[in-house]
């Protein structure tokens, strides 16, 4: 490929140094579970994100379900989820036993609708758990007017949001809690699997260290039932080495969308509506196209790597067949799902691959 979808190895080819000295420190350290590099990385990414509290998890997935759990949510609860979502949002609701409330997108943003939500509430709403995807801010402002409004928690999933701003401040802060994932494809990526919740409140905070350590707060005494979901001090030391970095980066992702923005805007493709007051950081760039899996046959025979974000919506998979929703059910997520296709974008491709990109799809797509 020559413009390939992501450059991961050189993330690690720009920080070698301190990343290798980091992994060192902690093998030098004795340190292998828990420790100073997780508190000081969870010192970091707090003040980072503006919260109280940040607390590490093994991954993503851990940190919705750990966050849910800790917020009250449980069996016969119900969770409002985007219906336009990769699967994990979904899955971290039902693994602990409520149920998943699915909403359609707004049309423009193709995040969560917040005036769908308020109509979606019943008896046992619990909470709202949206989704910043592709790194663009759902309407928080509107969704924690509506959460207050009824009662709910405000869990908002931020695992493709690291740094995104709304009204001048970082997502991390001033909802019930914020999930996160450090996969290392995010845009704060660690070298494996890695997670965390941040809060500015105490009990929830709490209740997540508890539940991560087998519901244990004092060695062999366990208060709940919970589980082995901890943030290893490798990824937490490699984090920390990223971290100082991460707004840069951002700041590439944002320079290769605009090129995008300006380069495709005359062509037959939709992107999404970035919400007035938010900073976006692109971690993936999607366009919606008539033809997507034609067009991703045609950029790859041009050398443009492309993927998918997410092929087959939730509520189709067969993972969650039981609960009946055929075809149709969501029809504006099934069209994302259907005609979606990423771009490549990263902080270590060049303003020049993006042309390139540009360039191909400018031979290939018909204009509006």
């Amino acid at each position: 490929m020559s413009v390939p979808f992501l450059r991961l190895q050189a993330g690690w080819d720009e920080l070698a140094q301190p990343l290798a000295e980091a992994l060192l420190r902690v093998g030098a350290s004795g340190w292998y579970i828990g420790g100073p590099e997780l508190d000081a990385f969870e010192h970091a990414f707090a003040e980072y994100t503006g919260a109280r509290h940040c607390v590490g998890v093994a991954n993503g997935l851990d940190a919705l379900s750990l966050a849910l759990l800790a917020l009250g949510v449980g069996p016969g609860d119900e969770v409002i989820v985007p219906s336009n979502t990769y699967i994990a949002t979904w899955l971290a609701v039902t693994h602990i036993g409520a149920t998943v409330r699915p909403v359609e997108p707004c049309p423009t943003t193709w995040n969560l609708d917040p005036d769908r939500v308020e109509a979606a509430i019943g008896p046992r709403t619990k909470a709202i758990l949206p989704v910043h995807l592709y790194g663009l801010a759902a309407d928080l402002p509107a969704l924690q007017a509506i959460a207050e409004r009824h009662g709910l928690a405000l869990l908002d999933d931020a695992a493709q949001a690291h740094g995104v701003r709304v009204g001048g401040r970082r997502v991390g802060a001033g909802t019930s809690a914020s999930a996160w994932s450090f996969y290392p494809s995010k845009n704060l990526g660690a070298l494996g699997d890695a997670g965390a919740v941040t809060t500015d409140d105490d009990r929830v905070a709490d209740a997540v260290r508890v539940r991560r350590n087998y519901g244990s707060r004092v060695k062999y005494h366990n208060e709940v039932t919970g589980v082995n979901s901890r943030l290893d001090p490798i990824q937490a030391a490699a984090l920390r080495v990223k971290l100082p970095v991460l707004d840069a980066w951002n700041d590439r992702r944002v320079a290769q969308a605009g090129r995008y923005l300006q380069g495709i805007a005359d062509l037959d493709l939709e992107t999404p509506t970035v919400l007035a007051d938010t900073e976006p950081v692109w971690h993936l760039f999607p366009v919606l196209c008539a033809d997507r899996d034609g067009l991703a046959r045609a950029l790859a025979a041009r050398g443009v790597e492309t993927l998918i974000h997410y092929p087959v919506a939730p509520h189709l998979q067969p993972a969650y067949a039981h609960l009946g929703w055929g075809p149709g059910t969501f029809p504006l997520a099934e069209r994302i799902h259907a005609h979606e296709l990423s771009l490549p974008i990263g902080p270590h491709l060049a303003l020049s691959d993006i042309d390139t990109v540009v360039d191909a799809l400018r031979a290939l797509v018909p204009r509006r």
